[in-house]
């Protein structure tokens, strides 16, 4: 299997024709329960919630994009989050990009505070500055790279060799890059998660998630949390995710073409201050990125130079082909303004010590024609209050 290119990976990597019928596409097991010759004599399967055939087919499937030995599903991302942190009991603590998922943020902060389970944000980019975060509470380190919304990149080889001098659990979200254009586990990392609804799937028609692992003990216990918390998900939606998955390198190749042209063009535009995005030469990320990327990714951010809340809303209003939604990582292109959406549950003052301005605006760049996305997002940005 090791020897499976990523684009073969995809199509056959844990999926096999159904040895019942012959059927190529792994059929969707819409049961509840499955019968027993005695009581636990059984073909592999006795309930669907603790394992589902169309599941245990995505998992194997998950497990192999990113070199991992065991893929656990959940009914969402945050639900895989919420798996991973109930790996940890009340004192524990963690450490936490201070540039992340809204959220995520609001899950660490508003529901696992309340149990016990602290968390400090912080920039992970400084490794001393983390290592003189470190208790001897601490039990794990929660990474996004790129982050979202700002794309900042944070080196994993780094992150996950401090990890371990210091016996913690790292965790990478790794929905922005997907499978294909990185796989923290190769850096170090324990527990990769992925929102699947996002690029995995990659059609806007599923909400799952995902974490993948090496360890045995780890999986065991993230298949206990799986089925003793019951957030799985269901036999469809496991199988759109598998279908999805098999175009996934085509719309990721033609997401991060078209990103860069957008990053270039919104570069050059007299009402648009910072660009971020890593396959800019001058981001600062934009190396390490090269080191530990196949390439920059779909998603762009951008801020106005007058920092006008309202501007980025307007602008956001006039767009036609980029889309006024949440979300990310699907075939058509999206639009949002991380502040008042995704990242609204942050308080400003957190938010905008991270530099997640006011007028900050998220673009997800799909795999229309570009010609198309840039006269859309330059008729949007030249308008003015009043035009119609």
């Amino acid at each position: 299997m090791n020897t499976m290119k990523f684009e073969t990976k995809v199509i056959h990597a844990g999926i096999t024709p159904d040895p019942s019928t012959g059927a190529v596409m792994t059929p969707v097991f819409q049961t509840s329960t499955f019968v027993q010759k005695s009581p636990g004599i059984h073909q592999g399967y006795e309930y669907a919630r603790s394992q589902n055939p169309t599941r245990t087919a995505l998992q194997n499937n998950l497990a192999a994009l990113e070199n991992g030995k065991y893929g656990i599903a959940f009914a969402s991302g945050l639900a895989a989050m919420d798996g991973v942190i109930k790996l940890l009991k009340p004192g524990d603590e963690i450490i936490a990009t201070n540039d992340l998922y809204g959220g995520s943020y609001r899950l660490l902060k508003q529901v696992f505070e309340n149990f016990g389970i602290h968390t400090t944000f912080t920039d992970l980019s400084d490794t001393d500055n983390v290592r003189a975060l470190i208790t001897p509470q601490t039990r794990m380190l929660w990474v996004e790279t790129p982050t979202n919304p700002l794309l900042n990149i944070l080196d994993l080889e780094s992150i996950c060799s401090l990890a371990k001098d210091y016996e913690l659990m790292t965790c990478v979200d790794n929905t922005f890059a997907s499978p294909y254009l990185q796989n923290p586990l190769d850096f170090g990392a324990d527990l990769v998660l992925h929102s699947a609804t996002k690029y995995i799937g990659g059609h806007s028609d599923v909400v799952l998630g995902a974490v993948v692992v090496n360890d045995d003990e780890l999986a065991e216990r993230l298949t206990f949390i799986q089925n003793a918390t019951g957030a799985v998900p269901g036999p469809q939606d496991c199988f759109l995710t598998i279908r999805g998955i098999k175009t996934l390198p085509l719309r990721m190749d033609r997401a991060c073409e078209n990103a860069a042209q957008i990053a270039e063009f919104l570069v050059e535009h007299e009402v648009v201050g910072d660009v971020f995005y890593p396959g800019l030469s001058h981001h600062p990320g934009h190396d390490l990125a090269k080191k530990q990327m196949k390439d920059f990714g779909g998603m762009v951010s951008f801020n106005l130079k007058d920092d006008s809340m309202e501007e980025a809303k307007r602008i956001m209003s006039r767009t036609r082909y980029f889309l006024l939604a949440e979300s990310l990582g699907g075939v058509e292109s999206l639009i949002g303004h991380p502040p008042s959406m995704t990242h609204g549950s942050i308080p400003r003052k957190e938010r905008l010590a991270a530099r997640l301005m006011d007028s900050t605006i998220r673009l997800s760049v799909g795999v229309e024609h570009i010609d198309d996305l840039m006269e859309d997002l330059g008729q949007a940005l030249e308008a003015r209050p009043g035009d119609k």
